[in-house]
């Protein structure tokens, strides 16, 4: 199976064909040579746990888990040292972040950030007592320096004014990874390089299915309660996780959203499509987008929709015996050559 199509970025496709002698399906285009799955590589993904079990039919046992001012510049955008200098100023005694507006001093004139302020009694320069005087005047000189990034130890160069280092920080490429498993309680955190090793030691019961078309195999779609489906795909050298998520809305309204993740930063995950595909009774429900990094999660996917999203009605149109089938196929965009 193919993608017929390569999305865009800005790309989000849903198709829906099919035939019935139902005036609702009379819009549908039929299409009756795609009514049986190809033949791929298959994985059966159930609930166990947090997450599901699988059965690969070539294996005897798998598991797997069901703007116009410059406020951002580069080091080497920087004319002089003035600006590193003038930020050395706004160092926190006792973190060594920055001190940002609002900014305190005691009495004598000494500074410490807002986040430490809480936490003691005293000032820890000269033991005074704790920072509680407004210095506007150093707020007006942190308004024209720019910062370095928190994650600079991990290789961010990005330089910025202060108002804008929250929102760069909450998006650097650079900040730390978490566990992607949707629905863990993992807490563990590490570089992108480490991911791989962490899912393989961690999380074992996540079957890894080689190859760019597979058919993601999700069992007792019918479980009550929220559920979790996870499976990993590896090709073109990469590796992508598989998630769908049941869930139950107000009134016990429950919706399916699956999405593509790749291991690694969004800039790479530019270089790849996806395609989800639902076939059955006549009738193909497909979902075309670009993988999401697993720096962005699905949580954020799911919340907008930016994922196939189905209802009971149409799992259990595409489903049989309480097994629902998604062909997943991973390809390379333009950007990629």
């Amino acid at each position: 199976m193919g993608l017929e199509g390569t999305p865009s970025l800005s790309d989000r496709k849903l198709t829906v064909t099919g035939s019935s002698g139902n005036d609702r399906d009379s819009a549908f285009q039929r299409d009756s040579q795609n009514e049986s799955m190809p033949n791929q590589n298959s994985a059966t993904i159930g609930k166990s746990g947090p997450f599901g079990q699988s059965a690969n039919p070539a294996r005897a046992s798998q598991r797997a888990v069901p703007m116009h001012v410059d406020v951002i510049k580069s080091e080497a955008d920087m004319p002089n040292s003035n600006n590193s200098e003038l930020a050395a100023l706004f160092e926190c005694p006792v973190c060594y972040d920055y001190v940002l507006p609002p900014i305190h001093q005691c009495s004598i004139g000494h500074l410490i950030c807002g986040q430490c302020r809480p936490k003691l009694q005293t000032c820890p320069t000269c033991r005074g007592q704790i920072p509680q005087i407004r210095n506007l005047a150093m707020e007006k000189v942190a308004a024209t320096v720019y910062f370095p990034c928190k994650y600079k130890q991990n290789g961010c160069n990005q330089q910025m004014l202060h108002t804008e280092k929250p929102t760069h920080e909450d998006q650097c490429e650079f900040r730390p990874y978490v566990c992607p498993c949707p629905g863990a309680s993992c807490k563990w955190s590490g570089n992108l390089d480490e991911v791989m090793e962490h899912l393989l030691v961690n999380h074992k019961s996540i079957t890894t299915l080689q190859g760019e078309d597979i058919v993601f195999l999700a069992t007792d779609v019918n479980l009550p309660g929220a559920v979790d489906w996870v499976m990993m795909q590896s090709c073109f050298n990469n590796h992508f996780m598989l998630v769908l998520e049941k869930q139950e809305k107000f009134d016990g309204h429950v919706q399916f959203f699956a999405v593509v993740q790749l291991i690694g930063t969004r800039k790479q995950a530019q270089q790849f499509a996806y395609r989800l595909e639902l076939n059955g009774h006549r009738r193909r429900l497909t979902w075309e987008a670009t993988p999401r990094s697993i720096h962005e999660g699905v949580s954020s996917a799911i919340q907008n929709s930016d994922c196939l999203v189905f209802d009971t009605a149409v799992a259990q149109m595409f489903s049989e015996n309480g097994n629902l089938g998604i062909n997943v196929t991973i390809s390379l965009t333009s950007m990629s050559t």
